[in-house]
């Protein structure tokens, strides 16, 4: 049994029309007991859901295509053959509940997608420069919005080629064209960031992927000056001597060159698409204590000297709507414990508007060195030990070929317990705004494939819905606007389409049993609307 109203009474109300509506007292039709209006509004501030099991969590994977890490698996394979190797990979993300791709569409100077400036990546057909017979990126972005999964563009700023000899690059590469922008530094081939016209070009070739495509974000990862390799400094002098007037040391000119790239970018990123997320995956030690009272209690590589960039200070200055600091290092490590620098970052950016996202490497599960590895819980104890910083929003892990393996049983543990649920992607500080109108549940039907739930969807006043999150609840209404502030009770998220009705089946209906549901609109920055009003069934019909 469920109460559905026509959609003829519907659409000639002034009001939705739901099981509460239809509520005056007595019994409903089919002997469902009457109910009072649902009280519908959002979770307020005061509300305290589960921690273990949040609404709101950020749960990416990153996609590596340099070197074929993860995607495509081979250079040269069909376009077909790239396209279904992907589609597994966003099937298996859904599957364990992530919310966000990290895609690498610039490996090298190089594309997996159709620039106007530079070449077709050779770890898509095995030769830089030959079309792949598709667009990658705007397929990876497609398909992963149909799964609802938000897609975030990674692209290495510096890197040229993994190799050294610019005559093994195609030969419109800029790097061919202008070799005056490059040096070879540790057996590869970088962009020297000293000089005025590679910060230029960078700028130009990253927010025309932004202008283009139809991404969430813009994604840096730990690559900023390479690094280095035994005593070899990079090779920059003559950059220094031509451009470092005004700097003291080489190492405040080579940070300022990195600073201004991270700088402008944010200016000119929100300039294209205010809504793009604009976030780094630094290397996870800004600097240690014993070097800088300011730094975390460490002993490690340090990026603020190593790699010339100044992490701390992009976050103190706004420069960045998340970041994400590669945590690669066990609970209680004595050089870089996790515990340690979690707290540090947590106070880092308390206060400053910046997310904070946790890099989380999978590939050491199951190592021995240090031996902490080999205990199957030391990751599922990073995620639990996130739950005691609220400024700790989600994790990205690297990388998601080697998560697919389960280590140890972490990718089981994910989906069974830490990530029983889905989640709402976080919304961002600088997002602050309206939620789209809230929408009407008109139908919900037992099938024999499950309950199939159809609601309005229509071009509002306000926010557009980019997608709907599904609310399950046992038994019958009222339901107080606190029953929503965590996830135990989402069912998912299923991305909008254009019609006047959107749908979706509840495959895990129990026959037999009483649900109430509700759906709310979720824009693009996240922001959630007030729950429509519920519909109740009695659970799908019994097969013989």
């Amino acid at each position: 049994m469920t109460i559905v109203p026509s959609r003829r009474t519907f659409l000639g109300a002034s009001a939705g029309v739901s099981a509460a509506a239809l509520a005056g007292g007595g019994l409903l039709p089919g002997g469902v007991p009457a109910v009072a209006a649902d009280p519908s509004a959002v979770p307020s501030a005061t509300c305290t859901g589960d921690p273990a099991h949040p609404k709101r969590q950020l749960r990416g994977v990153w996609i590596a295509s340099v070197s074929n890490i993860n995607w495509p698996s081979a250079p040269g394979l069909s376009a077909g053959q790239q396209q279904a190797e992907l589609i597994a990979l966003l099937d298996a993300a859904v599957r364990m509940r992530m919310n966000a791709v990290y895609l690498q569409v610039r490996p090298a100077a190089d594309a997996l997608y159709a620039s106007p400036y530079e070449p077709w990546s050779q770890y898509l057909t095995g030769q830089q420069g030959r079309d792949p017979g598709y667009d990658p990126l705007a397929f990876a972005v497609q398909e992963a919005h149909r799964r609802n999964l938000e897609l975030h563009a990674w692209l290495n700023p510096y890197r040229v080629s993994t190799q050294p000899d610019p005559s093994k690059l195609a030969p419109t590469h800029p790097a061919r064209v202008h070799p005056d922008w490059c040096v070879q530094y540790g057996g590869q081939l970088y962009y020297n960031p000293g000089v005025p016209e590679v910060l230029e070009f960078g700028v130009k070739v990253i927010t025309d992927v932004a202008s283009r495509y139809d991404v969430d974000g813009i994604h840096f990862d730990d690559y900023f000056y390479p690094y280095p390799v035994g005593t070899t400094d990079f090779p920059d002098d003559a950059t220094f001597a031509a451009y470092g007037g005004g700097f003291a040391t080489k190492a405040d000119w080579r940070r300022a060159n990195i600073d201004r790239l991270v700088s402008t970018l944010q200016s000119e990123l929100r300039a294209v698409k205010p809504w793009v997320k604009w976030g780094i995956s630094p290397f996870g030690i800004w600097r240690n204590a014993a070097t800088d009272p300011l730094g975390s209690a460490t002993n490690g590589l340090q990026s603020y000297d190593a790699l010339s960039a100044d992490t701390r200070g992009w976050v103190l200055k706004g420069w960045l709507d998340y970041v994400a600091p590669q945590l690669y290092w066990s609970i209680g490590f004595p050089p870089a414990a996790y515990d340690v620098l979690l707290a540090w970052w947590a106070e880092l950016v308390a206060g400053t508007g910046t997310q904070l996202l946790i890099g989380q490497t999978v590939s050491k599960i199951g190592t021995s060195n240090p031996p902490a590895w080999l205990d199957p819980n030391e990751m599922p104890n990073h995620l639990i030990l996130d739950r005691r910083y609220p400024e700790a929003v989600g994790d990205i892990f690297f990388n998601i070929t080697k998560l697919l393996t389960d280590p140890l049983g972490f990718r089981t543990r994910l989906i069974d317990d830490l990530y029983a649920y889905p989640a709402l992607v976080p919304a961002m500080a600088r997002h602050a705004g309206p939620a789209p109108d809230r929408t009407a549940l008109v139908a919900a039907r037992p099938t024999s494939s499950g309950t199939v739930l159809e609601w309005l969807h229509r071009r509002p006043q306000g926010p557009e819905a980019a997608y709907y999150a599904v609310y399950r609840f046992a038994g019958l209404p009222p339901r107080q606007a606190c029953d929503f502030a965590d996830a135990k009770n989402l069912l998912g998220t299923v991305r909008a389409v254009p019609g006047l009705f959107n749908t979706w089946t509840d495959a895990g209906a129990v026959p037999g049993q009483a649900y109430t549901y509700y759906v709310t609109a979720v824009d693009r920055l996240h922001h959630e609307s007030e729950p429509s009003d519920p519909q109740v069934v009695c659970g799908r019909p019994r097969l013989p």
